[in-house]
């Protein structure tokens, strides 16, 4: 998966130095070392390549990296999270850089790792969800119809927008001849589809200036079921933040956008300014989702069962009603 905390560690790596170069591995040396990926490796390249830090993408790039791959790439030294990457056969893929001085670490960002992710879907509970009782979520919703005041936010305007994630946030405000476009939506386990969508909203325009509306995860709730969103606003607003397409995140959009949004921002207060737009990608959250169950079923299937002393069977052997029982081995 790609998540934030790869976007932070990108964003890290690029502080490090002027130009930054992302070796991004196949689908098959993935499934070698580690299991099988979520996305395709050509997936994983277009969505590294939406990260805002990133100047360049090498696909393919081997699984161990060498002084020789540095070279190549007239890299000075690499970058990694300070969690060791081992081959399937237990040895550092760092180990001969670390050696030479050209190696770099960067921390890992707390609360979040493809992992737990994937927990949150397999245990389809709701202790992720950020912690606002209905309450609290009506009087935000209704404060969008008077002053446009956020009591989460702290400012005393709309409400949050990026200003206070500053590490994530461009910090840049719209210029004159900027077209302001605004999207809203749950944008969860942000995926290639979302980047899909993002590059097609941002050619519509010479100079685009694109928000994004997050609905809360009550609202997310609301019209998705389940235990929907995988992932909390919070998280989602750094995932969208960390997109090249994006100027500005909107935390807590209401689901209708009204008058009042379309004055806060400026933008123009006639009919006929809403477009539908075709990403020409029909990949959605519910297809990852089912994506990770799958692949996590695949990788019990075939190390756990054996482990266990069991002969794994061919076909369903999930009770029904099972989450896993519309999964296809």
């Amino acid at each position: 998966m790609v998540h934030y905390g790869h976007s932070n560690q990108l964003r890290q790596a690029k502080a490090m130095g002027d130009y930054l170069i992302v070796g991004v591995h196949t689908d098959s040396e993935i499934a070698k070392h580690k299991g099988p990926p979520v996305f395709t490796q050509e997936e994983r390249y277009k969505m590294v390549r939406a990260i805002k830090w990133v100047d360049e993408v090498v696909e393919g790039a081997p699984y161990v990296t060498t002084l020789e791959t540095l070279d190549k790439y007239n890299c000075d030294f690499c970058v990694h999270g300070d969690d060791i990457t081992l081959t399937v056969d237990g040895k550092d893929t760092y180990e001969e850089v670390k050696k030479s001085g050209r190696y770099r670490e960067c921390k890992r960002t707390q609360g979040v790792s493809t992992t737990d992710l994937v927990g949150r879907m397999l245990l389809m509970t709701k202790a992720h969800h950020s912690n606002i009782d209905s309450s609290n979520y009506q009087q935000h919703t209704d404060n969008f119809g008077k002053r446009g005041h956020s009591p989460w936010t702290g400012v005393s305007q709309f409400l949050q927008t990026s200003q206070k994630i500053i590490q994530f946030a461009s910090g840049q405000e719209p210029q004159p001849g900027d077209t302001i476009i605004y999207v809203a939506g749950a944008f969860d386990l942000f995926h290639i589809g979302h980047v899909d969508f993002l590059e097609a909203v941002h050619k519509l325009a010479d100079k685009p200036y694109i928000i994004v509306g997050l609905h809360f995860d009550q609202e997310v709730n609301r019209y998705k079921g389940k235990n929907y969103p995988i992932m909390n606003v919070h998280e989602r607003t750094l995932s969208v933040l960390a997109c090249r397409y994006v100027s500005e995140v909107v935390i807590g959009a209401p689901f209708a956008v009204t008058k009042d949004l379309l004055d806060h921002f400026k933008e123009p207060r006639r009919k006929g300014i809403l477009r539908t737009i075709d990403s020409g990608n029909s990949l959605t959250t519910d297809a990852i989702v089912q994506r990770i169950i799958k692949n996590s079923v695949i990788f019990a299937f075939h190390k756990f069962i054996p482990q266990a002393g069991l002969h794994p069977l061919a076909g369903q052997i999930w009770p029904p009603g099972c989450m896993f029982d519309t999964c296809e081995l």
